[in-house]
């Protein structure tokens, strides 16, 4: 067909070439088209010698150019016409081949995706766009023409229109896919859309379409760390939208903040089905429950994790597992038994309990860790009991720069405690200081004044604005241990204030209540208080002693105390009875509690706590109300009683009105 249509182009050149010989002209192609010259002795005419032609052969000539002119634009309509049909002759030809062979490729995916009706449509319209732009698949386009420089990418870009983005490939997944997104940033949960320069340009097309985790976990399981998904912007209002249209959306987070306005693609939603879990501490999902009413709606479901599990046969095995796992996988030395025993034992103190094992697997880990390093240095096969107590000892050494200080401060007399001798109205209360990666204990004097007056106990450190509400809530449950105990048939004429001495950050927690509860007795009955015994735990209106936390912290911070000034072979701590399951002391407090050095007494009641202090018997109310005579309640009774009784007579001196008789 090329052929034929080049013969007869030929032929009609030849013949419109031999009517212009014939006329004296001949046929040029000139950088503005074809062009009839005049011919004189077998050569053409330059333009001097037409000029210089007579008129009438001139006249003659440019008649004659006419004639030719219309016969050869004639010619070149012929021409035309044959190359059109030419060309579409070759067009159809070409398409019914290239149709021949993409159809059974075609076919063939077409009853692969019979079940997918958008497969169906793209394939249909491929294959249409295929036929329609044949030329790029020749090679004769624009970017094939010769003398025109092109890249390899740009011989490529064409054909990128029938490319499949693979946006999630899922294939090698066994079951639903469980995603865990590290940094849930707004592009890596939905995805994005990139661009690419080409020629100072951004663009971009559908194989730019990148996925994101959400899509990853699309019929499956997302895992997300809701703090890091609060704290990145868009991250959580996007989430909640994807979860509520169950679509998820890839779009430009720039939009939403109206900061790109240049045209983009708008890809198709995506169904989405997907379970998103997220972790995080108990008190960012209260304020998720208190704050976004669609939390609640969303997210339904709630699992707690304990940060302690029982110490039983079973678990004592599986935590031996833990730490051999480790090992291996980290090619630390092997724990023998001793150096197992010693961090099960660590285990239930960082519990903070006998019966328990903590669940803080990364300070275990770490403690091994550095355990590990210290058998290196002694060169030992294993990992003993030594070194575990080393890493632990020197975990502590690092950060215990504050304590080490405040017992120095205590030694040196600048911080008054005494851990000799006996005072009235005056105990020594421990407290915890916690700094984030060590607490410890720090004893505190608790002193108490008494008068005359009705406005019962006043917390001075309230009245300063350093005492916390928990610590207040405290203060005033000691005046109504005071008012059951013993001013059921008088009024409490009482004025009883309470002080930390030397507390400059303020004091919270109930824990003391107990201390300035036996300051308050000591300073009615007038009965000196032990000064070597400190005393923790809180109390309530019946005189019962409850529990308290950082009981290990306490005990070991009076010690170190009582270390640095000198045993004298009577110091040691109160605490509730209740508190005994959590003890989990330092072998070196243990040692000394054997040797007869230091003493830990529980009780459960004041009046078991303050025969410690005081040696003197607590008292029972015998006959007639009145308590056993010369014990501790007796005297704080006879005490209180007199004071009512001043207070009566001071009151009717200034009133005139008869006082209240006496009871006989």
């Amino acid at each position: 067909m090329v052929k034929d249509a080049e013969a007869q182009r030929q032929q009609l050149f030849d013949l419109i070439g031999a009517e212009a010989q014939r006329s004296s002209f001949t046929i040029q192609a000139t950088p503005v088209g074809i062009m009839l010259v005049p011919v004189k002795g077998g050569r053409p005419l330059s333009e001097q010698e037409y000029l210089s032609l007579p008129p009438q052969t001139k006249k003659d000539l440019d008649k004659t150019r006419e004639n030719l002119e219309t016969m050869l634009g004639k010619t070149m309509r012929q021409i035309a016409e044959f190359e059109r049909k030419t060309r579409d002759g070759v067009r159809k030809l070409t398409g019914d081949t290239v149709q021949f062979a993409i159809r059974f490729l075609v076919e063939e995916l077409l009853q692969k995706y019979d079940a997918i009706p958008e497969a169906a449509t793209y394939l249909n319209d491929a294959r249409n766009d295929i036929l329609e732009n044949i030329e790029m698949f020749l090679g004769v386009g624009e970017a094939a023409q010769p003398g025109q420089p092109t890249s390899p990418w740009m011989k490529d870009l064409p054909f990128r229109r029938y490319e499949v983005n693979v946006v999630v490939d899922n294939s090698a997944v066994k079951g639903a896919p469980v995603v865990f997104e590290e940094n849930p940033t707004y592009i890596n949960l939905f995805g994005r859309i990139e661009k690419e320069a080409q020629f100072g340009t951004l663009t971009t097309d559908f194989t730019l379409i990148k996925g994101g985790s959400l899509h990853k976990a699309n019929g499956g399981f997302l895992v997300l760390p809701a703090q890091d998904v609060l704290s990145n912007l868009f991250s959580y209002d996007g989430l909640k939208r994807a979860l509520r249209n169950q679509k998820i959306m890839i779009e430009e987070a720039g939009e939403r903040l109206g900061y790109i306005t240049t045209k983009s693609l708008t890809p198709q939603p995506i169904p989405l089905e997907v379970k998103v879990i997220l972790i995080g501490v108990p008190m960012i999902y209260q304020a998720l429950l208190s704050y976004d009413h669609d939390f609640r709606e969303l997210f339904k479901v709630k699992a707690d994790f304990d940060t302690t599990i029982e110490r039983n046969e079973q678990n004592l095995k599986t935590y031996a597992c833990f730490v051999c796992t480790l090992c291996v996988k980290e090619g630390l030395r092997h724990l023998d038994s001793s150096a197992i025993a010693k961090i099960i034992e660590y285990s239930s103190r960082l519990a903070e309990d006998q019966r328990k094992l903590s669940t803080s697997f990364g300070t275990v880990a770490d403690t091994i860790r550095e355990a590990h390093f210290y058998a290196s240095q002694d060169g030992s096969k294993y990992i003993r009991d030594i070194h575990i107590a080393r890493a632990i000892e020197e975990k502590t050494y690092r950060s215990n720069l504050i304590h080490e200080k405040i017992v120095e401060m205590i030694n040196r007399g600048l911080i008054l405690i005494d851990t000799e001798g006996a005072k009235i109205g005056q105990v020594n209360g421990l407290s915890v200081i916690s700094l984030g990666d060590v607490e410890f204990g720090r004893p505190s004097r608790v002193t108490a004044s008494i008068g005359l007056g009705r406005e019962g106990v006043t917390d001075i450190e309230r009245e300063a604005k350093m005492g916390g509400p928990i610590h207040t809530k405290g203060v005033l449950i000691l005046g109504g241990y005071l008012s059951q105990k013993y001013a059921y048939d008088m009024p409490l004429g009482l004025s009883a204030r309470l002080v930390f001495e030397q507390s400059y950050e303020g004091v919270e927690g109930d824990s003391a209540s107990s201390t300035e509860l036996y300051a308050i007795i000591s300073a009615l009955a007038g009965l000196p208080v032990k000064q070597n015994l400190a005393v923790t735990g809180s109390v309530n209106q019946r005189g019962e002693v409850q529990a308290i936390g950082g009981v290990n912290e306490k005990i070991e911070g009076f010690f170190q105390v009582c270390k640095a000034k000198g045993f004298r072979g009577g110091e040691g701590v109160i605490i509730p009875g209740s508190n005994i399951q959590n003890l989990m002391l330092k072998e070196e407090i243990v040692e000394a509690v054997k040797q007869g050095k230091f003493h830990i007494y529980a009780v459960s009641t004041v009046d078991e706590g303050i025969e410690i202090l005081t040696g003197v018997k607590a008292g029972e109310r015998v006959r007639d109300g009145v308590f056993e005579a010369g014990s501790v309640n007796f005297k704080v009774d006879e005490r209180l009683r007199g004071m009512a009784e001043t207070l009566a007579k001071f009151s009717e001196t200034r009133s005139g009105e008869p006082r209240r008789p006496e009871r006989e």
